[in-house]
Parts: structure tokens; sequence; C-alpha cells
């Protein structure tokens, strides 16, 4: 039976993670979260949270806190640091170069390693600025994906929805695809009861003629022996009393010839003395083949038994045995069709009992409620993040002034220097790259700290979320940390998907779906509803079992011999041996008389050439007579000889029988 099998939904794409072009920067930065942040999740520090505790619990609650927090808290002191001093420093140098006592002395001693001095303050400038441009493209980078991945996450979110309904749409599916496939056996076993007859019969059948054909086989063919033999006996009988007569006739005959040549010879005189007679008499004596009337009276009582009658009744019965089957079958049949009819209903209402149009309005209910959320807040979100965009890219910006003015500052002053001429006679070339490198200072003052603001402000929330979901999510940490009781009020997951034992937890959700599980496993829905129980086929065959242990098929009788016809095959076995045919065939491969008649008229025929005219004519007429005989007697004997020399067989295959 083919089932075929069950249609696999088709889902839409799937969420896609946005790309990255600095994979480099990436690691890095997980790197260095990892170097912060090492220990592992404090799952049961976050779950006595939860818990009411007292106030000693409590303190120490917040150490463990903050011992597990020390790698951030010391970057968040170092940030906090560089905020506070970058400021007060700038203020300073500001409140120095407007009372004109920031720069120092006018007048620089030129001494000999004064060049070397400067190109080393170049290139540390040069240094400064490169890993300044580098980290303002990677914060610009960062910022465009982040904006990306925002926009991207609603598109992604809607496909999961989207997805997870169709996978809700197509459990009922499934589940009537697997109800219609269980016509398929009731439809066959249905079909097997309406041909219970040929079914049934023909395994009776089977079983009878596999111990009986060989015994039928046997006597069918000893049947036609026996009728060949009988058949074989029947001539030989004819052929024997055909022969005597035959033998009879013609012994009175050669008497007579015999006379009468005795008495030409006699007056032929001493010409003739030499002729002899003694071939002119039979040298065959038929009356010895034996006689086989014993034998076929035995056969002829096994063929009026009618033994061929009464096999070909048991062939017709065992032919009839289909239909007596099906005749008497017919009640157990229209029990069994009902039972299968009460099998269908029941299977059949698997489609009430389990509670899938529910769980598909719930589902769907939810996964609606869930994208008009989205929709609501989308066009908000990305506002924000439009604004936040537009911040971070200002900030950049900043820094990339800051970048610009050394850059310029770098160009100039080596342009307008000249190593001969006093600082205060320096060219205006020079005085301009001054002027630039004063103006990347002061924006370094000014927007620095509030650079370093964000970028605190994001590293400890950024970080505390990817260490504390993200990097837990991966170590499956988190799942330890939701399977806590009480965790979240008023939620449990046991209780949500109906488990009393109250054992199902998000740790072995994942793993199981990890493994592409089947959901109903996964999630041990069968201990809500019992599928084993309502699949089980053998609540519903009890009756049906019971029916085919009461049924009793009644046949009619089989006997391939009677005890008469048992009887006469015994005799016709002893009593229908054939007689010794060896003497009578030895006596076939002989000549019928002991002479040659065609010789001694030949013989006789020269004499008269020789003899007087007194005998000539009745050797000569003689001869003629020999002649006639002969012909006649070939002609006579030929027809029975031939028929008795080939009917001599048939006995050897019935002693052989």
């Amino acid at each position: 039976m083919e089932l075929g099998n069950v249609s696999q939904p088709v889902y839409g794409p799937g969420p896609e993670a946005p790309g990255s072009s600095v994979v480099g920067l990436v690691g890095m930065v997980h790197g260095f979260l990892r170097l912060v942040q090492p220990n592992a999740l404090p799952v049961e520090l976050i779950a006595d949270f939860g818990q009411p505790q007292s106030e000693d619990a409590s303190r120490e609650q917040v150490q463990k806190l903050l011992l597990y927090e020390l790698g951030f808290l010391v970057c968040m002191a170092i940030g906090l640091l560089f905020i506070i001093l970058v400021p007060l420093v700038g203020c300073c140098f500001c409140c120095c170069r407007c009372c004109g006592n920031c720069g120092g002395r006018m007048y620089q001693k030129q001494g000999r390693q004064m060049g070397c001095r400067r190109r080393a303050l170049w290139a540390s400038v040069l240094l400064v600025s490169a890993l300044l441009l580098a980290g303002d493209v990677c914060a610009f980078l960062s910022n465009t994906r982040f904006s990306q991945a925002v926009c991207g996450t609603f598109p992604n979110i809607n496909d999961t929805l989207d997805n997870v309904r169709t996978y809700v749409a197509s459990i009922p599916q499934q589940i009537n695809f697997i109800i219609d496939s269980s016509d398929v056996p009731l439809g066959h076993a249905n079909r097997s009861l309406q041909d219970i007859g040929p079914n049934l019969g023909g395994m009776i059948i089977s079983g009878i003629r596999s111990s009986m054909d060989g015994a039928l086989g046997s006597l069918q063919g000893l049947l036609q022996g026996m009728e060949m033999l009988a058949a074989a006996f029947g001539s030989i009988t004819s052929t024997r009393s055909r022969l005597e007569e035959l033998q009879s006739n013609y012994s009175r005959r050669l008497a007579s010839l015999r006379d009468g040549l005795n008495q030409t010879l006699q007056r032929c005189g001493r010409p003739c003395g030499s002729v002899s007679l003694d071939g002119l008499a039979f040298s065959a004596n038929f009356s010895t083949i034996p006689g086989v009337e014993q034998q076929l009276e035995a056969l002829g009582d096994v063929s009026g038994s009618n033994i061929a009658a009464d096999l070909e009744k048991v062939n017709s019965t065992l032919d009839m045995t289909p239909a007596k089957v099906q005749e008497q079958s017919q009640d157990m049949v229209t029990k069994t069709q009902d039972q299968l009819g009460l099998i269908r209903q029941e299977i059949r209402s698997l489609q009430e009992q389990l509670p899938l149009l529910d769980v598909e309005s719930n589902i769907g209910a939810f996964v609606g409620n869930a994208t008009l959320v989205l929709e609501e807040y989308r066009e908000p979100i990305i506002a924000v993040d439009g604004l936040r965009w537009s911040v971070c890219v200002l900030l950049c910006c900043m820094v990339l002034l800051v970048v610009l003015c050394n850059i310029v500052g770098l160009l100039l002053g080596p342009l307008g220097l000249k190593e001969g001429v006093l600082p205060t006679q320096r060219s205006s070339l020079s005085n301009a790259g001054g002027n630039f490198f004063m103006a990347g200072v002061g924006f370094s003052f000014i927007f620095s700290w509030l650079l370093m603001l964000l970028v605190l402000i994001t590293f400890v929330l950024g970080g505390n979320i990817y260490m504390l979901i993200c990097e837990s999510w991966r170590s499956q940490q988190l799942f330890q940390l939701l399977d806590n009781p009480g965790l979240i009020p008023g939620f449990n997951l046991s209780e949500l998907l109906g488990q009393e034992d109250g054992t199902a937890n998000f740790s072995e959700v994942y793993r199981q779906c990890q493994r592409d599980t089947a959901l109903w496993q996964t999630l041990h829905l069968d201990q809500s509803v019992s599928l084993d129980k309502l699949l089980n086929i053998s609540q519903y065959t009890g009756e049906i079992s019971t029916a085919f242990e009461k049924m009793n098929i009644t046949l009619s009788p089989i006997s391939l011999l009677s005890q008469s016809q048992r009887d006469l095959l015994l005799n016709a076995s002893r009593a229908g041996q054939p007689p010794d045919f060896t003497p009578t065939l030895q006596q076939l491969d002989q000549n019928v008389t002991h002479g040659s008649f065609l010789d001694l008229a030949v013989e006789l025929e020269q004499l008269a050439d020789k003899a007087g005219a007194d005998v000539k004519d009745d050797l000569k007429a003689d001869a003629g007579k020999l002649r006639e005989l002969d012909n006649e007697m070939q002609t006579s004997f030929s027809g029975p000889l031939v028929s008795d020399t080939g009917g001599e067989e048939s006995p050897r295959v019935l002693a052989w029988a």
C-alpha cells in the first residue's frame, strides 16, 4: 500500500543577517568584550533578584553584581575620567591662550637636533591623525550598518511571522492528510473482506493442494498407465486367438500339401530322393502365448470403480471452496465492515479532539497583533534611528574636521619652514599651519568628550546586552536562566503547553529545534493529547479479531480413494503383473515354419527339368502351390505378429508400476 508522503509547507525567505565588510573589526570588538567580561552568566544571581531578600542578602547580591561588572566598571571609570578631564584641560588651555601665556616663548633655541625633533613631531601627529581617521571610518561604517540592521529588522520579523503562520496553517492540513491516508488501509481491508471467498478460499485450496497434488498426480498417471495396459492386454488376447486360428488352418493345408508332394516325389524316383519335406511344418507354437485374462479382469475392475470420475469430483469440490467460504463468512464480513466504519469515524473524530483550530486561531491572532504592533512602531523607530544616525554622522564629521585640520597643518608647516629664519619672522604658510594645528586642538577639546560620552553609553549598554543576551544565547546559559520558575511573573512554559509534570524547559526546546525534531515531540504535546491512545487501532480491532476467531468454515469432505477402490488398486498391482513373454518373443524372432517355401519351390522347379514327363507337370504344379501358400501365409501372419510384438512393452510398464 502506497500512502504517500506528507507535503511540506513552502516557506518564504528566512531572516537575513546584514552584510559586513569589517569582519575583522567585529571580531576585535567581540574579543575585547570577552576580555572585559570573562565571567559566565550569573544565573543564580539574576534569579535571586526577582525574589524578596533581606538587607544583608541584598547587599551581598549587589557586591556580587559589582564584581561581575568589574570589567565594565573599570572601562566606565576610564571613560568618565576622560569626559571630566578633557573639558577641564580645554578650559585651562583656553584661559592660558586668552591671557597670552600659552604656547611658550616665541624664540626657540636653534640646535643641531631641532630638525630631528621637528620630523619626530610631524610623524607623531601624522600617526595620531591616521588612527583618528581609521577610527572615524569604522565609526561611520558601524553607524551605517546599524541603521541598515534596524531597517532590515522589520522585513525579517514579518517574514518570520509569515513563516510561523504558514507552519501553523500547515499542521491541520498535514493532520487531514494523515486522516485521509487512513482510508487507504481501511479501503484495502474492506476490499479484502469483499473478496474473502477468492482470497481465503484460495489460501485453503493452496494448503490442500500442497499436500494432495503429488498423490493426485501420481494417481492420475497410474490410471492412465492402467488404461494403456488394459488396451495392450486386450490386443494381446485378440492377437493370440487370431494366431491360433491361423496356425490351425494352415497346419491342415500344410499336411495336405506335404502328402501330395510325397506321392509326387515317390513317382519321380531317384532324381527326387534328395528332396526333404521337413520344412513344411510350423516351427512356432502360438498356443504357448501366455493368457492375460486375469490381468484384464483386475484392470477392468479398477476401470469400473469410476476412480477418474471421483477425482473430477475432488477437483470440482476444491473449485467450489471460494464460493462456500464467501457464503459461510457473509455474517462475519458484514460485522467486520461495520467495525471498519466505526474505525473510520473514530479516526475522523481526531480533528475534533485535537485543538488545532483553536491553536491556529490563537497563533494567527498573536501573529496578526505582533504585525500590527510592529507596523505601528515602525515609523517612529526608523525616525529615531534616523536622528541617531544624524547625530553620529555629525560627531564623525567633527572627528573628520580635526583630522583635516591636522592634515592641513602637516602640509602647510613643512612648506613654509625656513630653517635660517627666526620664529618671529616665520612665513604666512607656517603661521597658517600652526593655526590649523591650534584649531584641531580646540575642536578636540570641544567635541571629544561628547564623543566619549556617546561611546561610553553605547559600550556599557551594548556590551552588557551582548554579553547577557547574545553571548549567553550562544552558550545556552540564557535558557538556563529562563528555565528558573517564577523568573517571569505569571509565566510557566509547562502550564502553557498543558503539561502536568512541569518538565518543559527552554533549553530542551531549543536543542530539539536545532536537531529539527518534530514540534509534537519537542513540546511534549503527547502529554496533553495522547496520539498513541487515539491511534491505537488495537482498541478497535478486538471485535474483528473475535469475529474471525469464531468464524467456522465447513467444507465437503475430500477423499481421493474409497476403501474398495484402494483394494481394487492393490489387487490390480498384484494380479495385474504381466506373464513371462520371453519364450514368445524368442519364437517371434524365428521363422513361422521350419523351412523356406520359396527355396523348396525353386528346388522342385529345378527337378522338374530333370524328371520325366509324367511327373514334370506335377512338380511344377506343387512348386506353384508352395509359392502361393508362402505368399498367403506372409500376408496372413504379418498383421498379428506386428501387433503382438508391438504390445509386449505394456506388460513391462505395468510390472514397473
